[in-house]
């Protein structure tokens, strides 16, 4: 035990030393940056990201500083739009323990000064709305939900904030539920009437912001969007240091492929390349590396596996992704599809189904607290006797699953899009950034779903379009390689993978002419480009 306080004190130790010399690099950087801004003219960009760090230096966070930049070394006007307390309880702050505990404002607020060192920002506090106040008072979980004021649908922008920072999808109706949801739309309302106040009074040409889902970001992209101003949001993009913009929902990862794109030979090559190292469990998400290592089907699936007439794995994803609005177009949540999979499941005893929970279920200071093994447990569908369940922590190899499958179930997994990539048929029953292409089977409601699953159960043979291998490729090829913008000589890891720290770098490699992420992304934001960087 003492050995361990030890060891977690040295780290807490090393970890606030490497922040504060972090910021100590952000601060001289930006007294650079300030020193060689050129005179601006025009109307502004405005930048917000409340929602991505508070205070370590996230990539995202990272990402915006960087941007905000390159865009006031070229003669761009840049107006930040900051926390200065504005809210009362902000997403990251959120104490799901103690709800009631106030966020850390006076950290955030130190660490936000030193990203706009030299930076025009207008920094807003929160405001009371007595008349809010009064019309939220009391008011049960339903009706906070579907709440609006002033026209502005409060209550569905602090939805995903909620069930993100909550890690459940379904929300309890009790009393710290409804008072974090009531103090996420008080928040909300402050951000909308602040922002509002700011657009007016600069009349930007842009407004970039993070992630686009948490409320205070998706709140002012509401309000920019109703004055017609254009919105962008960002989000980490799929390989290692990179970042991926948008006009629209970044979460989504809209892309528009050219039907005439092909994979010539070199880029098949290496997307081959990166294909090979992720079947064997050496990829990272977001700065996140989910094995260590990864094993096969041992002796004891194998033997079980023999006694059915076929395997059908059910991939899930985490609380987080299928929450997000985007998702659920089908069924009206996972664990909704996970029910109906059940009563299938029961009906097809000659099939094995394997429920596969994501690896990122139980993440540290990320863990769903609902959970797919809470839900086999509650509807005790590992007794099933034809039910294999492989909990988040197992480094079963998905893909060799899928090699023995029948075919694949997913809700909106990435393991979909690999399947379809293996030439392996797919049946998917929420929208997922690839299904934007005939990448997989993707019936358009519960009953088609539901016809589809029992016509591929009962095939002796499933055909599989040429086009779902083809798009597959080629979208994964375009988020790898044209949508993600590296930033990586800017930036490396820090203590934790979540974390950047800022490099020493010449202020000219943030110049489109020496930096082509950056050139695409200002064409983007300024002009009509597709933030794309196509070789």
């Amino acid at each position: 035990m003492k050995n361990f306080l030890s060891e977690f004190y040295t780290q807490n130790i090393q970890r606030r030393l490497t922040r504060h010399l972090n910021n100590f690099q952000i601060w001289k950087m930006a007294r650079r940056v300030a020193a060689q801004v050129p005179s601006a003219d025009g109307a502004p960009v405005i930048f917000f990201k409340a929602s991505s760090g508070i205070d370590d230096l996230s990539w995202n966070s990272a990402f915006h500083l960087l941007t905000s930049w390159a865009f006031r070394l070229q003669g761009i006007p840049v107006q930040f739009f900051a926390c200065n307390s504005g809210m009362t309880h902000c997403v990251l702050g959120t104490n799901r323990d103690y709800v009631v505990q106030k966020p850390p404002c006076a950290s955030c607020i130190y660490q936000s000064k030193t990203l706009y060192t030299g930076a025009d920002a207008h920094w807003f506090s929160f405001q009371i709305d007595e008349e809010l106040d009064a019309r939220l008072r009391d008011l049960p979980l339903s009706e906070l939900m579907d709440f609006i004021f002033n026209g502005i649908p409060l209550g569905q922008l602090s939805l995903p904030g909620l069930r993100w920072i909550l890690r459940r999808h379904h929300l309890n109706d009790d009393k710290p539920t409804r008072y974090l949801l009531s103090q996420y739309i008080r928040s909300a309302w402050n951000v909308a009437r602040e922002f509002e106040m700011l657009i007016k009074r600069t009349q930007p040409r842009a407004v970039v912001v993070f992630n686009g889902q948490m409320y205070p970001e998706a709140t002012a992209l509401y309000i920019a969007r109703k004055h017609g101003i254009k919105a962008i949001t960002h989000e980490v993009g799929l390989r290692p240091a990179t970042v991926f913009f948008t006009e629209g929902e970044a979460t989504a990862y809209p892309l528009h492929i050219p039907d005439e794109f092909e994979l010539n030979d070199a880029q098949n090559a290496r997307l081959d390349e990166y294909l090979s190292k992720r079947f064997q469990g050496d990829f990272t998400m977001a700065g996140m590396k989910f094995w260590s290592d990864m094993k096969g089907l041992d002796e004891e699936f194998l033997v079980k596996a023999a006694e059915f007439k076929q395997i059908i794995p059910i991939f899930t994803n985490v609380i987080f992704d299928t929450s997000q609005p985007h998702a659920n177009t089908v069924f009206e949540d996972m664990f909704t599809w996970l029910d109906a999979a059940l009563e299938v499941i029961k009906k097809n005893r000659e099939t094995l189904f394997v429920i596969r929970a994501h690896p990122d279920e139980m993440r540290l200071r990320k863990a769903s607290l609902e959970t797919v093994a809470n839900w086999v447990a509650d509807r005790c569908a590992d007794e099933e006797p034809n039910v294999i369940f492989v909990p988040p922590h197992e480094t079963l190899s998905s893909y060799e699953l899928i090699q023995r499958a029948k075919f694949t179930m997913i809700y909106n997994s990435t393991i979909g899009m690999e399947a379809s990539i293996m030439g392996e048929p797919v049946l998917c029953a929420g929208k997922a950034r690839f299904t934007q292409y005939p990448t997989v089977f993707f019936p358009q409601s519960v009953d088609a779903y539901k016809e589809k699953l029992a016509e591929m159960l009962n095939a002796e043979s499933i055909e599989v379009p040429a086009e779902f291998k083809r798009n597959a490729r080629r979208f994964l090829y375009y988020q790898l390689y044209f949508s993600s913008l590296p930033f990586g000589e800017y930036l490396k890891t820090g203590v934790r993978t979540s974390h950047a720290l800022m490099q020493d770098f010449d202020l000219a490699r943030l110049s489109p002419e020496n930096s082509p992420a950056i050139k695409v992304i200002l064409d983007g934001v300024l002009s009509d480009g597709d933030f794309l960087l196509r070789e």
